[in-house]
């Protein structure tokens, strides 16, 4: 690539509250790996975002330090990406209140996670739940982010950012870029091992749905050869997403771990059964995980490196954001 063409702009987060899943890695973090070369890659622990629902506090800190030596382990190099914690950079909480005034309340109304998330918190349902999208919004548009990684769950989000983006620069003028999302072919959607109609999470009920990256290999083993399958008498390898979702899911994840297509993987398991079938896939995902574990847990080891990404992926972030903030501030009419 030619190095005095100006990459465009890709950002994400995840919220720390867990261990990152296979879904998140298969569907996420895996593919960001390849974008460092293409793009300039900003990945953030989305600790703000996580209050809005109670947290133990010793507990959020040490699941932000641990997705971000996960996010490192599963190849995000520090050198090559900006990675860093969220709330590091205070221009994100600035920038949201300034988006929540641009943001309308039917917009908000409408997002299908606050309905989700009310449902599961019906005793806790506060302002930031409902508001959090406009924070979610201005974390994007304070990087002038061409592209935002996401499930197809999470489009609704990236047209908020969008909308509210050209409301703004409809008043003020050329402010904020407009975001696309960028929904990776394969492995976009992983859904539970014990109920393939619901998305891979780790908030699943069954524990036995979700495989985490920092799982032992025998028990991603154990949940691999209990997943469901289908309950029709055919027991083959096909892949057909309405008449057999857990195959389905299944094949979908062999194929993204190798990178084959899905017919390759169909035609590699002609004449095998589901016995066969659940250990390889499980097999797989094993294999996949290992290195990705071990170099996590080396990083947790080692306090001062992760300290001193955490401080030099704020600065560097913190540079583009307060550009951004200032420009805004100055838009609204703010003394600066």
């Amino acid at each position: 690539m030619d190095e005095n063409v100006k990459k465009k702009v890709m950002l994400s987060g995840i919220q720390p509250s867990g261990d990152l899943t296979l879904g998140s890695y298969l569907g996420a973090i895996k593919n960001w790996t390849e974008l460092a070369d293409q793009y300039d890659c900003y990945y953030f622990m989305a600790d703000l975002h996580a209050i809005t629902v109670r947290q133990n506090p010793a507990d959020l800190r040490r699941r932000t330090l641990a997705q971000m030596a996960q996010y490192i382990a599963a190849g995000l190099d520090p050198e090559k990406n900006v990675l860093f914690i969220q709330s590091h950079v205070p221009a994100h909480a600035q920038l949201g209140w300034v988006i929540n005034c641009y943001t309308m309340f039917g917009e908000l109304s409408r997002m299908t996670q606050f309905k989700d998330k009310s449902a599961k918190n019906a005793e806790n349902i506060n302002g930031g739940l409902f508001t959090y999208p406009a924070l979610m919004a201005a974390d994007i548009l304070l990087y002038q982010a061409d592209y935002v990684p996401v499930g197809g769950d999470q489009k609704q989000h990236v047209e908020l950012a969008r909308n509210v983006a050209e409301r703004f620069n409809g008043v003020y003028g050329d402010v904020f870029r407009i975001p696309e999302p960028y929904i990776p072919k394969v492995g976009a959607r992983i859904m539970s091992l014990t109920s393939p109609e619901n998305k891979m999470s780790k908030s699943d009920r069954d524990p036995n749905g979700c495989v985490y990256l920092m799982e032992k290999p025998e028990d991603i083993m154990r949940k691999f050869k209990r997943a469901v399958t289908d309950s029709d008498t055919e027991n083959c390898v096909r892949y057909d997403p309405a008449a057999k979702p857990g195959v389905s899911n299944l094949i979908q994840i062999y194929a993204a771990i190798t990178e084959k297509s899905i017919p390759e993987v169909e035609n590699e398991f002609v004449g095998c059964g589901y016995g066969v079938f659940k250990p390889r896939v499980g097999e797989a995902v094993v294999e996949c995980l290992r290195p990705v574990r071990e170099e996590a847990e080396r990083l947790l080891r080692d306090k001062a490196y992760l300290s001193e990404v955490c401080r030099t992926g704020a600065e560097r972030a913190g540079y583009t954001a307060n550009r951004t903030l200032r420009k805004v501030y100055k838009k609204v009419g703010f003394v600066i």
